[in-house]
C-alpha cells in the first residue's frame, strides 16, 4: 500500500483503482470488458423498485428501536446533509445504511466471525432527506472485524451508506468512518483512495453539540454527490 500511495503522490484521481492489488477481491470481481450501452435506458428504469414517502417511517431511522430489547454497544447519532456539487441540498432523497453490530458481526449467514450476534440489533436503517438535505440516524457504533483479505486483516469501524437517486440505476454506495481509528493505515479498502483529501472526506467528525446528554454521542458527515469536494463512491463519482 505504501508503494502504491507513493506512486500516486500529488495526483488527484477520479476513482480508486478497480484492481487495487492490496484489496484482493477487487482484482477478481472488477469489470474486465467494455461497458455495454443500454438500447432502451427507460426500460431499465421501469423494471426498478418503486417506493413512496409513505413507505419510509421515522421508526426506520432509529436502529436501536427496531426490536423488543435494547441493543448492546455505544449509542450514537449520525447526521449530515446530502448536497449536490454546488452545495445545494438534495431533498427527498432515500438514504439507506447497513453496518455490523458493536461486536463487529453482521447478521448474515456468510459472516462466521466468532463474535456474538445481538438479537436486538440487525443493523439496517433508512430515511428520506428533508428540505435542507438533512438525514439523521440513531444507531450503535459498529465494531471492527476480521475479513481474511490478508494475515491479521481488520476492517475499521464503518457504516455503509446508499444514496438512491431517483431510480435504482442511479444508486451510489459509500462508507463512513470514525475519526482517529488506528486501523486506517492497515485497511486496503480505505487506502485504495490514494488522494489524502478524498480519503479524509470519508471520515466523520465528532460533534459534541450533536451528542445527547445521557443518551448518545454525535457524529456529523455530509455526502456530496459530485464535484471537486465529492464523496468517493464505490461505483465512482
Amino acid at each position: 500500500m505504501a508503494e502504491l500511495r507513493a506512486a500516486g503522490a500529488g495526483a488527484e484521481a477520479n476513482h480508486p483503482s478497480r484492481d487495487y492489488a492490496p484489496y484482493r477481491s477487487s482484482t477478481l470481481r472488477h469489470p474486465k470488458q467494455p461497458l455495454v450501452a443500454l438500447k432502451d435506458p427507460e426500460a431499465a428504469e421501469l423494471a426498478g423498485p418503486v417506493f413512496g414517502v409513505t413507505d419510509v417511517t421515522a421508526h426506520d431511522a432509529d436502529l436501536t428501536r427496531q426490536h423488543p430489547g435494547e441493543p448492546l454497544g455505544e449509542r450514537i447519532t449520525v447526521t449530515g446533509r446530502v448536497l449536490d456539487r454546488g452545495g445545494r441540498p438534495v431533498r427527498g432523497q432515500l438514504v439507506e445504511i447497513w453496518q455490523a453490530n458493536a461486536s463487529g458481526r453482521y447478521p448474515h449467514q456468510r459472516d462466521d466471525h466468532p463474535a456474538p450476534l445481538d438479537p436486538n440489533f440487525t443493523g439496517v436503517g433508512r430515511c428520506l432527506t428533508g428540505d435542507d438535505g438533512g438525514y439523521t440516524f440513531t444507531t450503535i457504533k459498529p465494531g471492527a472485524y476480521p475479513w481474511r483479505n490478508h494475515v491479521n486483516a481488520w476492517r475499521p469501524a464503518h457504516i455503509h451508506f446508499s444514496v438512491f437517486g431517483t431510480a435504482f440505476t442511479q444508486r451510489l454506495v459509500t462508507q463512513m468512518y470514525f475519526p482517529g481509528d488506528p486501523l486506517f493505515a492497515y485497511d486496503p479498502v480505505l487506502q485504495s483512495v490514494t488522494d489524502d483529501r478524498a480519503r479524509q472526506r470519508l471520515v466523520s467528525a465528532y460533534d459534541h453539540e450533536l451528542s445527547v446528554p445521557e443518551w448518545s454521542l454525535g457524529y456529523r458527515w455530509d455526502i456530496v454527490l459530485d464535484g471537486p469536494a465529492g464523496t468517493w463512491m464505490e461505483e465512482g463519482r
